[in-house]
This record gives C-alpha cells, sequence and structure tokens, in this order.
C-alpha cells in the first residue's frame, strides 16, 4: 500500500488525481463517505476521469458522460462499454492508502 494523501485533502463528493508510481489515480471521496480508487483515464476515450463529477458512487467522464462504478469500474452508460482499473484503498490514521494491485481484475 502506497500513501496517498490526508482524508482532509478528499472533501466529501471530491475526486483528486494522483501519480502513483507512473499510473496516474483517481482518489474519490464518495458520498457514502468512502474512498475509492481507479484508473485515471476514461476506458472509451484517454482523458481524465478526476475531472469529472462524483454522483453517489459514480464518476463521471467530463468529455461524453460516461459514468464509472467506483466499486467495480464498470460503465453504467454509453459510450464506454469497458471497465476501468479499481484499486484497493485503506485509510489508517486519516491517511489514505492504495495498492496498484486492481482489485476487479481489469488492467489498463
Amino acid at each position: 500500500m502506497i500513501r496517498i494523501c490526508a482524508t482532509e485533502d478528499v472533501p466529501k463528493g471530491t475526486v483528486i488525481s494522483a501519480d502513483v508510481d507512473g499510473t496516474q489515480i483517481a482518489v474519490v471521496h464518495g458520498e457514502d463517505d468512502r474512498f475509492y480508487a481507479v484508473y485515471d483515464e476514461c476506458s472509451h476515450a484517454a482523458v481524465a476521469l478526476s475531472e469529472g463529477e462524483v454522483e453517489d458512487c459514480t464518476l463521471e467522464c467530463w468529455l461524453h458522460g460516461s459514468r464509472f462504478d467506483l466499486r467495480t469500474g464498470e460503465p453504467t452508460g454509453l459510450p464506454a462499454t469497458e471497465r476501468v482499473p479499481v484499486y484497493p484503498v485503506e485509510v489508517r490514521d486519516g491517511d489514505i492508502f492504495v495498492s496498484l494491485t486492481p482489485s476487479n481484475g481489469v488492467t489498463r
């Protein structure tokens, strides 16, 4: 697990981008008050998901409007049809840690 930042750096309902050993990760503070990490690139178009909007447990691609489930990486609407990698997150002592081994089996 690699430390990303403090939990206070990601307010509820927001997302930040982090470079983790050369992999761009979108770290999301979901509206369910949990933290999530997904690969920071839409599977439909090569744009940063971290620039999109958080709604419930989804992250929207700002370019074409596809939403991705933060728990599974599944797209919940077109035009995206492929999942994005989802990474395990742990919160320890007020800090967010992420593993680079995808929990959903999707590689980039």
